[in-house]
């Protein structure tokens, strides 16, 4: 199964306890079941910093009460090359996505912009599929590590896909430079602003997902699929069409 094991999931070493808030998202809703979030890397090299990237964030998104899972993208043909997109990998991925509430998609910068295996992930992720929608009104958080001076243009890339996706994207972003720098021998990242950055999209990650998890049905519900699905507006239900009646 293409999941990748997070080493020491519980253990923080960049991280400073006085400053923690270990519920973020406390009084903003409901957090039980727990938040369920997946993450999506670009690399496949054995030291890839953006699988670093997104394992300090399972890590922080863990400690802050979610439930998360990382796709392992090194089996995932590339689109269209299995017909039918009939593959495990395949299969998985979108199995997924249909499970999230909320994602983080980090991805190398190459060439100025994010990687092929990036790109191939959230192609294999189809806007509808047997009625249901992989990612519209998920939440998303972009990251990405660069191997020069910080540039943002892989993550402008990623919220203009997330936004094709239907997804919500927080305001906050994390953008790693000279990532070879930040992480030690065993793929740990070091204390840093960087890294602090890291927490702080975390943070905020959990708590908009938590935010809007009631109200993503509602928030995502257009006229023009209610018209194509043949689904007429219930009068009697309608709190939009209530609220503005005139009061008797």
């Amino acid at each position: 199964m293409p999941l990748r094991d997070l080493p020491e999931p519980d253990h923080v070493p960049a991280l400073c306890p006085s400053f923690v808030h270990h519920r973020p998202a406390l009084g903003l809703g409901a957090t039980d079941p727990a938040p369920r979030i997946l993450l999506l890397y670009g690399s496949l090299r054995e030291r890839s910093f953006s699988r670093f990237a997104v394992e300090e964030a399972a890590r922080l998104l863990r400690l802050f009460g979610a439930d998360t899972r990382i796709f392992d993208p090194s089996t995932l043909p590339l689109p269209d090359q299995v017909p039918g997109d009939d593959h495990p990998a395949v299969h998985e991925l979108r199995e997924l996505a249909m499970w999230s509430e909320g994602q983080v998609w980090c991805s190398p910068e190459r060439h100025g912009q994010i990687t092929g295996i990036m790109k191939a992930q959230i192609d294999h992720l189809p806007l509808e599929m047997k009625g249901m929608r992989p990612t519209q009104g998920r939440t998303l958080a972009v990251m990405q590590v660069s191997g020069g001076s910080q540039s943002f243009n892989a993550v402008n890339t990623l919220r203009l896909l997330g936004r094709w996706m239907r997804m919500f994207t927080i305001p906050n972003q994390s953008s790693v430079a000279m990532a070879y720098k930040e992480f030690d021998d065993s793929g740990r990242m070091k204390p840093s602003s960087y890294y602090d950055r890291i927490v702080d999209v975390m943070e905020e990650l959990v708590r908009f997902t938590v935010l809007l998890r009631p109200h993503a049905d509602q928030l995502v519900d257009r006229y023009s699929e209610r018209k194509q699905a043949g689904v007429p507006v219930d009068a009697m239900t309608d709190l939009s069409g209530i609220a503005i009646a005139r009061q008797k």
